[in-house]
């Protein structure tokens, strides 16, 4: 029976951009916040809830505990520590995953069934956690992956050609990071290949790599110019909820589980287009990738493994 009830892990800026998104276009029932800090969440719950009256619609909108996991829909998971100055993406990885491991440990003992999405960082690794630590079928732990990167991409194609960024249909694949590719032969604007416009306009190809490294230059800029970023993750964290609330079998590139040789992988999480729906992975979209973009995906899914052989899966296993 669906309740709309979803329920919020982490009350910082990434957690409750995604709550002031939700809050503003409705589509849920319940908002439960979760943190560590419950003088925090309380004050988070009064502020988002004195917004009501000009929502477009009823919401319950409360400071809860991982007992209220039980009956949700969907817990998004946002808490762990911020990268320090100086500290290595393996030192975070390690501190981070001991944090998602206990979070998850408390939402399914309220009896939680529904489906989890991980934000927390190093997001790859952090949804293998979730899913190892849980027990819940791969379908139903999902990583925010490259939603964001994704969108970032779209936007920044859109803005190049001067057009709508509704209709640029482009992903970014691999890691939530710098590893991340472009299958560009699978990207249109509107029904046309993105190469092809490009073919027309007498514009070298090497014009998309820019992009591409743009966007992975994006979160680096930001984070220079106000210390975070956390609007453009709240928002995709939004549309995930959405997808999978709605029912909608959206076309998504969020971070799942390989494990029977799709993409000539196994046993990783890695961010593909993916359709969502309301049972979390309804299946992959499987493109065919080139030989440099297959080998660029390898590499993501061999950094990610390292990683986790360096240390991750013993505290895992603990």
């Amino acid at each position: 029976m669906k309740n709309g009830k979803v329920v919020l892990v982490g009350t910082g800026f990434v957690g409750m951009s995604m709550a002031y998104s939700m809050l503003n276009r409705g589509g849920i029932s319940e908002l439960v916040l979760i943190d560590i800090d419950k003088e925090k969440t309380v004050g988070e719950e009064m502020d988002l809830s004195h917004g009501l009256p000009f929502a477009p619609q009823k919401m319950v909108i409360k400071a809860g505990e991982y007992s209220d996991c039980k009956d949700a829909e969907i817990v998004v998971i946002t808490a762990g520590a911020a990268q320090k100055p100086g500290q290595t993406r393996l030192e975070l990885a390690e501190v981070n995953t001991k944090i998602v491991k206990q979070i998850t440990k408390n939402i399914m003992e309220s009896g939680f069934n529904g489906t989890i999405i991980v934000a927390s960082n190093p997001v790859d690794l952090m949804a293998y956690v979730v899913y190892k630590v849980s027990g819940l079928p791969k379908n139903k732990v999902i990583g925010s992956g490259t939603v964001l990167d994704t969108a970032r991409l779209r936007y920044m194609i859109a803005e190049y050609l001067n057009v709508s960024s509704k209709n640029v249909h482009a992903y970014i694949m691999g890691e939530h990071g710098d590893s991340s590719f472009v299958p560009w032969s699978h990207c249109y604007v509107g029904c046309k290949k993105l190469i092809d416009i490009l073919k027309d306009n007498n514009t070298p190809i090497e014009e998309l790599e820019k992009l591409h490294q743009n966007v992975i230059n994006a979160a680096y800029e930001i984070i220079d110019r106000k210390k975070a970023t956390y609007y453009g993750i709240g928002m995709s964290l939004n549309r995930l909820v959405r997808a999978i609330l709605d029912d909608e079998n959206a076309i998504i590139t969020v971070s799942t589980y390989l494990e029977n040789g799709e993409y000539g992988q196994n046993d990783v999480y890695i961010g593909v287009p993916a359709i969502v729906n309301k049972n979390g992975i309804r299946e992959l979209l499987k493109l065919d990738l080139n030989e440099n973009e297959q080998e660029q995906l390898n590499k993501s899914c061999k950094l990610i493994k390292q990683m986790r052989e360096d240390g991750l899966e013993n505290i895992i296993l603990e």
